[in-house]
Order: C-alpha cells, then sequence, then structure tokens
C-alpha cells in the first residue's frame, strides 16, 4: 500500500515542484500562476454554491452524451458486424462524422438546441464513432470454432451473442469505452465553453479567460481532469468483472 501511494505522490510531487519553479522563474502570474495561486483560487471557489452547480451540471451532460453515444455505439456496431446491408449503409455516416471536427458540429448543434443541450449531443456524437469501432471490430474477432460449435448446437441468435460474441468482443468494447469516455469529456466542456450555458464548468472557463483570472482558469481546468480520471476510474472499476469473465 506505502509503495502504491509512493507511485502515486512522488511524480505528482516532482511535478508540482517544477511548475512551482517554473512560475517563480517567469513571474508573472498572467502567464503562469503558481500552484500556491491556483490552490488558493480553488479553494475560495468551494466555497461557492454556484461552483458546485456548475460542476453538478458539467457531470450530469457529459455522463447524459457518453451514455446515449455508448449505447447508439455499440447497437449500430453490432449491427454493422452482423449484416452487410447494414454495414453498407451506416460505415459512411459514421466514417463521416470521425472526420468532421468538434468545433464544426458544436456550432452546427448551436443552431438548432439550446446551449445546456449542445454538450451533451456534442459528446454523443463524439463516443458514437469510437464505440462503433470498437464493437465492430471486437465481433469480427470472435472465434471461428466457437461460432461453428453455436451452429452444430443449435443455439439461437440471442445466445449465440451472449455466449459467443459478447465474450470475444469485451475487452475491445471496453477500451473503446474508456477512449470514449475521455473524448466525451474534452468535447462536452469545449462545447461549454463555445455555448456558455448558465451552470457549466466550460462557462467557468471562459468567464476566467475573459476576466485574464489565470489561477481561476487553472483551477477550473484542475476540476475538469478531476472529474474526468475520477469517472474513468469508476467505469474502469465497474467493467473490471465484464473483462474477467465475471459479468
Amino acid at each position: 500500500m506505502k509503495r502504491k501511494l509512493l507511485k502515486v505522490i512522488a511524480p505528482a510531487a516532482l511535478w508540482l515542484l517544477l511548475w512551482a519553479i517554473a512560475a517563480r522563474w517567469i513571474g508573472k502570474e498572467l502567464l503562469l500562476p503558481s500552484p500556491a495561486a491556483v490552490c488558493l483560487s480553488l479553494l475560495g471557489m468551494l466555497w461557492e454554491g454556484a461552483f458546485w452547480r456548475a460542476v453538478g451540471m458539467t457531470l450530469a451532460r457529459v455522463t447524459g452524451g457518453f451514455l446515449v453515444g455508448a449505447v447508439l455505439g455499440t447497437i449500430l456496431g453490432a449491427a454493422t458486424a452482423g449484416s452487410r446491408w447494414c454495414d453498407l449503409l451506416v460505415s459512411p455516416a459514421v466514417g463521416a462524422v470521425r472526420t468532421v471536427p468538434v468545433v464544426s458540429f458544436i456550432l452546427l448543434l448551436y443552431f438548432w438546441l439550446p446551449s445546456g443541450q449542445v454538450p451533451t449531443a456534442v459528446a454523443a456524437v463524439m463516443v458514437l464513432p469510437v464505440v462503433w469501432r470498437s464493437t465492430r471490430q471486437g465481433i469480427a474477432q470472435a472465434d471461428p470454432l466457437l461460432l461453428e460449435a453455436a451452429d452444430h448446437y443449435g443455439l439461437s441468435g440471442w445466445k449465440k451473442l451472449r455466449l459467443v460474441y459478447l465474450p470475444q468482443a469485451m475487452e475491445a468494447l471496453c477500451a473503446g469505452w474508456e477512449t470514449a469516455l475521455g473524448l466525451a469529456w474534452k468535447a462536452g466542456v469545449a462545447a461549454e465553453v463555445l455555448c456558455q450555458p448558465k451552470w457549466a464548468a466550460g462557462s467557468g472557463l471562459q468567464s476566467a479567460k475573459a476576466y485574464l483570472d489565470a489561477p481561476g482558469l487553472f483551477a477550473w481546468t484542475a476540476v475538469v481532469v478531476a472529474l474526468s480520471m475520477a469517472m474513468e476510474a469508476l467505469l474502469r472499476r465497474g467493467l473490471r468483472p465484464w473483462r474477467e469473465g465475471e459479468g
């Protein structure tokens, strides 16, 4: 346990020290605030009810977008892996979504949706292609011998999916979901910065930038990074039984 803590604390302490040295060397808080200034700014934010409401709304938007994109991506990935016609119809559209810059989706959706809904929609759009691809590849990697045995014993389509395809594809699915969650945070917060809903971490970032509040900008960034890492850790823990074949 001590060694695990040391592995976490030592790198963090090293980078904080380098940050403090760089901030002191530059000597301009607007360009690079010190760790102490950022901590003071963050502590001041923690006492504000608006901060917690903004964090809660951002968390809800990103989580909602991730879940919608993950569910749709999994369904479409399974459909395109199992049907040649579905693959012919869906794959070009999903491929096009992957190539469009995220800022284009943000600006387009801003015309069609209220500002508070744009981050959720953008996060879902960014998640969908990643999960679709991992699902499709995972199903395609199913062992032909197991599929042959399933056909031999006359397993139904549902049993074949549950007993053959899902266990074979689970590693790829889990990797895709974890990657997609990070993209959901990046896209969702970027959409908040551009659309500026009333309660949002992205709006806090934009406000700090507008007022040249560098410590506040760093503090909001730290909050977003911490939330993203916490959600990724929870997702990884939740997926562990499925990866180990216990789900």
